[in-house]
């Protein structure tokens, strides 16, 4: 993938420093990623999740992760990808992962797929859509530890 033409990082760079940033803990509290990298408008939308699916601008994902978030609930230690796609659109990646992580409550190990659609636009993201294992996330969250 290229950069944009204002030469800024194009959707696989951003998608790495989003690798990156999940498993040194440099999100803005506990929301994973840092709030440099999510433009002011952008969309987040996890499609299969329980209760609110779609949160429109930047604060109101912050807001909502900070509060509810995964990074609250659990400690990730790998991000594993499986694969990235490009796409036609310069703008777009499509990109599987694996998200592996201890559950801070009870001290459970575990690992979620995902499948996540990124458009990128001067350096940030504008639009992440994440298809995520729901059964293994609550699985996850709901076991005890042994």
């Amino acid at each position: 993938m290229t950069p944009s033409t204002t030469g800024a990082a194009g959707p696989l760079a951003i998608y790495r420093r989003m690798q990156e940033a999940v498993l040194n803990g440099e999100g803005a509290g506990a929301t994973l990623l840092p709030a440099d990298l999510l433009a002011e408008d952008c969309v987040v939308e996890t499609p299969f999740a329980p209760g609110t699916r779609r949160y429109e601008g930047r604060e109101e994902w912050l807001s909502y992760y900070g509060t509810g978030g995964a990074g609250l609930l659990v400690s990730f230690e790998r991000f594993r990808e499986l694969a990235t796609y490009r796409t036609d659109d310069p703008e777009a990646i499509v990109v599987e992962y694996e998200l592996s992580g201890t559950v801070i409550a009870t001290g459970v190990r575990s690992s979620v797929t995902c499948i996540a659609v990124l458009r990128v636009r001067d350096g940030l993201i504008v639009h992440w859509r994440e298809y995520q294992d729901i059964p293994a996330i609550t699985e996850a969250l709901t076991r005890q530890a042994v």
